[in-house]
């Protein structure tokens, strides 16, 4: 995808490291795994939500077929 070499990836790293600092490095991090995290669950839910709503009306307004 963009043909990062090791030398890009080195001065990448110290460019970072300018402009954050060596302490906020690993908060960045913790932050963006977080924050992916948090996607994902949003995306689970989202997808649970969708297929729970296939197996029709019934089951959506909580009415139970059977004791019927």
């Amino acid at each position: 995808m963009f043909n990062l070499g090791p030398q890009e990836l080195f001065w990448l790293f110290l460019i970072v490291l300018f402009l954050f600092g060596a302490k906020r490095i690993p908060e960045i991090g913790r932050s963006i795994g977080k924050g992916i995290q948090e996607f994902k669950k949003g995306m689970k839910e989202v997808e649970t939500e969708i297929n729970g709503n296939d197996k029709g009306p019934s089951s959506a307004t909580g009415d139970d077929p059977k004791k019927s």
